[in-house]
C-alpha cells in the first residue's frame, strides 16, 4: 500500500499520510525545525515510524526529479 497519497479533495492536493489529513508538508517542517520522530509521533499517536520514513522518501524521490529556473515575466 502507498502510505503518501495525493487527492484534490483532502488538503487542497496536498500529499498527505494516508488514511489521515496530515500532510507531508507538515511532517518535513517539524523535522526541519529540529523535532525528533518520537517528537512527532508523540504529537500524532495515529502515526508510525513507517509513516515518517514515507515522507522522507516521498520528498527525496520529489527532489531527484530535474529542474529549470525560467523567468516569468
Amino acid at each position: 500500500m502507498n502510505k503518501i497519497q495525493i487527492h484534490p479533495d483532502i488538503c487542497n492536493g496536498k500529499p498527505t499520510i494516508s488514511g489521515t489529513r496530515i500532510t507531508v508538508q507538515t511532517i518535513m517542517g517539524f523535522l526541519a525545525a529540529g523535532d525528533s520522530i518520537p517528537d512527532i509521533l508523540e504529537e500524532y499517536p495515529n502515526l508510525t515510524e513507517d509513516d515518517i520514513y514515507a515522507c522522507l522518501q516521498f520528498v527525496t524521490k520529489l527532489m531527484a526529479r530535474s529542474y529549470q529556473i525560467k523567468e516569468i515575466a
